[in-house]
């Protein structure tokens, strides 16, 4: 199966509407999981994989490296590397020096990176987070040596907010290359961080937009209806802040209108992105083989306006 694939911002890249979240490997699913999820995801027609260096530190015994490690097992072993848009990250704390987008750690880090993903080149390189401590120019200067050298292709910014980002892309003006993709936290629930200056902005300048935390932790699926439901994954002590009034209005209208179309919450709080205007492709990503056909079928299914209409008063802040 083929999606229509849309460009990525400027970045020359174009992916299918739907971007597999990496954070899960080496976390909630092993490397046999992993490689069954990720032979389904491309057998359906998709081709991006989001991961970072970090990934997944937070586990205990983990040193982050891991969900790169897994990946890069996989494309080596299905010898699919030129079939797959590859995006990672630098940026957040390895170790105590090892963190930041200073050039000297990012020398580092993408040699790591390139190692564990078993790659020559990443497809587009994030910047994980602000760092207040290193200038725009070193950050991009830094990077402009990797795209000449071929190792980097794109590059772009997650959790930056306008103010941030707009210097970035400032700097870029003095000759240096420039954030072609955004990487914010966005969806039906938590939309104030995306929505208005940020959004706008990235619509201007053309960027690329694919979204994190896409089903909020997994609130939007609907498996999460009390505060009895909470210990139902790992992830579940994040989505307390979900169940409020607001919470279960979106809820209701995600289930009405998934009625509608004979889908599930998931699907359809997935298709409202994917039909936002300012938004490439959602992240998500699946631990079991029917968490993903679930997220396959999202990339298909198509929104009225009156579904859009209701999850926009609905989700209203």
């Amino acid at each position: 199966m083929t999606h229509t694939r849309r460009p990525l911002g400027r970045t020359g890249l174009s992916i299918s509407p739907l971007v597999f979240g990496g954070n899960v490997f080496g976390w909630t699913i092993d490397k046999k999981t992993s490689f069954e999820i990720l032979d389904r995801f491309v057998e359906a027609g998709f081709e991006t994989v989001d991961t970072a260096d970090v990934y997944s530190i937070w586990k205990p015994g983990n040193q982050g490296g891991e969900s790169e490690t897994i990946l890069g097992e996989w494309m080596k072993a299905r010898r699919c590397r030129d079939r797959i848009v590859l995006i990672t990250k630098v940026g957040m704390e390895m170790g105590p020096d090892r963190k930041g987008l200073s050039e000297a750690w990012i020398e580092r880090a993408v040699e790591d990176s390139l190692r564990r993903l078993q790659t020559d080149h990443i497809d587009v390189y994030l910047s994980h987070k602000f760092d207040p401590g290193t200038p725009h120019d070193e950050t991009l200067a830094a990077y402009q040596k990797l795209i000449a050298a071929g190792k980097v292709r794109a590059i772009g910014a997650s959790n930056y907010d306008a103010g941030q980002l707009g210097a970035a892309l400032s700097a870029s003006a003095k000759g240096l290359p420039r954030y072609e993709v955004l990487q914010p936290e966005y969806n039906l629930y938590d939309r104030q961080g995306y929505d208005g200056a940020l959004r706008d902005l990235a619509m201007a300048e053309g960027l690329g937009v694919i979204t994190y935390f896409s089903l909020a932790k997994g609130f939007l699926s609907g498996k999460y209806r009390s505060e009895a439901d909470l210990g139902k994954s790992p992830r579940g002590k994040g989505i307390k802040a979900y169940l409020n009034e607001r919470g279960f209005r979106i809820l209701g209208v995600l289930d009405t209108v998934a009625a509608r179309h004979g889908a599930k919450p998931a699907e359809v709080a997935l298709a409202w992105l994917m039909a936002r205007p300012g938004v490439t492709a959602p992240i998500a990503s699946a631990t079991s083989l029917d968490q993903l056909d679930s997220l396959i079928r999202a990339a298909s299914l198509t929104l009225t306006a009156e579904d859009m209409a209701a999850l926009e008063v609905a989700s209203r802040i």
